[in-house]
């Protein structure tokens, strides 16, 4: 003879049971795993972006073969000057200039700079690649 809690537990694991069970049915009828082979395909445009639309056949231009360079991006001239803003300072003697054509982030040490510096400057300044990316050298105020 089983005893009230006996009975309890033995309804509760048989709900439980149920319970997954249906769980298990929904899973099989609203299956959404995965996607089609229409959901991933993408395309890329001549700039190298993805997606999801077809290029627009009419406005494609023509790449040059001989205008593609393989191998390492080439290195800055030393003596060539490239100009941008200072975006930050900090006083711990560091801060970052955005370029001017790329609008890329050049570390800037404030032991580079001519003249004391502000956010908001235009600066001209020479570059050097460095393992974490470029670094501004000679940095002077316009």
């Amino acid at each position: 003879m089983a005893t009230f809690a006996k009975k309890e537990k033995e309804k509760k694991k048989a709900k439980k049971k149920q319970d997954k069970a249906q769980k298990r049915e929904e899973r099989k009828v609203v299956n959404n795993k995965g996607k089609t082979l229409d959901d991933m395909i993408m395309y890329i445009d001549e700039n190298g972006n993805l997606s999801k639309t077809p290029i627009d056949m009419s406005q494609r231009r023509e790449i040059d073969p001989d205008t593609i360079q393989l191998g390492a991006t080439s290195m800055p001239d030393p003596d060539e000057e490239f100009t941008g803003t200072v975006t930050f300072i900090s006083d711990k003697g560091y801060g970052f200039i955005v370029e001017d054509g790329s609008q890329s982030d050049i570390y800037l040490n404030t032991q580079q700079m001519q003249t004391p510096l502000a956010a908001k400057d235009r600066v001209k300044y020479n570059k050097e690649r460095t393992p974490k990316g470029y670094s501004a050298l000679n940095v002077q105020k316009i």
